[in-house]
């Protein structure tokens, strides 16, 4: 099934008919309850129900023909960690249920695809928040539905001091809008720490990659080596560069801060890559997660 997407925008968008969420940090999931199964499938189609059993049984309340679309995170002390939410899809089966009791996972739903069987797709956005809600208190956590304004000030204040537990902007849509399956018909306003870069290399090997070489949007177009990368975004890497040939000739080599020169690897055509970045060459930019949905143009 495919997911709305929400393009970027730089102000927040003000207007009659608008509702505003927070935009959680984690990941992207679809919470699919049939008759005899509950299946959790990613963004990008691949299912992970075995990663998070934790939201798998809690799904199993829901009514049987329910789809929900939705974002989970896990908490760390009072705020959202993203490297969490990736330590936790990345552990298997066995592994899994362990960390489900060590870090256990939430569930930040902001739509409600099907229920009981009926396809609410065509429906306004403001029926299908009201029937989420509906569905959902009852419940409790670990499936809670996102917070929700039409006031743009609360908007704006939420922009402001919800960082602070890991939240990473806000998510606009209108009020009489379908789901926008597939389509960038939602708008996103994220803090400009976070921004999507153009991968053009790796150091390490294909096997154990170690941080990326960047290019940061509207920078100076210099590459950059990231930090370090994460134990999950290292396999990630890995098993995207498996379809990838290797360059031959002598690699190529890159300043990266606290080691000198160091050899990468260039990607020809580049990736993408969601990273924390500040205007400072310094510290490095925090790669979040690759964006295997973009494509560049570098």
């Amino acid at each position: 099934m495919r997911v709305a997407l929400a393009a970027a925008v730089r102000t927040l968008p003000r207007g009659a008919g608008l509702a505003y969420e927070p935009k959680f940090d984690g990941h992207r999931l679809l919470v699919l309850r049939t008759e005899d199964a509950v299946t959790l499938q990613a963004r990008s189609g691949r299912i992970v129900t075995s990663a998070f059993p934790d939201l798998a049984a809690a799904a199993r309340r829901l009514p049987a023909g329910t789809i929900l679309d939705g974002e989970v995170v896990v908490w760390h002390e009072g705020r959202t960690d993203f490297a969490l939410v990736q330590r936790r899809a990345a552990a298997t089966a066995a592994r899994a249920a362990v960390l489900a009791q060590s870090l256990p996972a939430s569930y930040a739903a902001f739509d409600v695809l099907e229920l009981a069987g009926l396809d609410l797709r065509t429906r306004p956005y403001e029926r299908r928040r009201a029937l989420l809600v509906d569905l959902l208190l009852p419940l409790g956590p670990p499936l809670q539905p996102v917070p929700m304004t039409t006031d743009p000030e609360l908007a704006a204040t939420w922009y402001e001091t919800l960082p602070a537990s890991g939240i990473e902007g806000l998510v606009v849509k209108r009020l009489d809008q379908p789901y926008p399956a597939g389509r960038r018909g939602w708008q996103k306003l994220r803090h400009t720490d976070v921004r999507d870069a153009a991968v053009v290399g790796y150091t390490g090997t294909p096997r154990r990659p170690q941080a990326l070489v960047l290019v940061l949007p509207m920078g100076d177009e210099t590459p950059l080596v990231s930090s370090p990368l994460t134990a999950p975004l290292r396999t990630e890497l890995a098993q995207t560069l498996t379809t990838r040939t290797p360059p031959a000739g002598r690699a190529p080599t890159i300043t990266a801060i606290g080691l000198g020169e160091v050899p990468f690897h260039p990607l020809d055509p580049p990736l993408a890559a969601e990273v924390r970045a500040t205007s400072a060459r310094h510290p490095p930019p925090e790669v979040l997660r690759l964006r295997t949905d973009l494509r560049t143009d570098l």
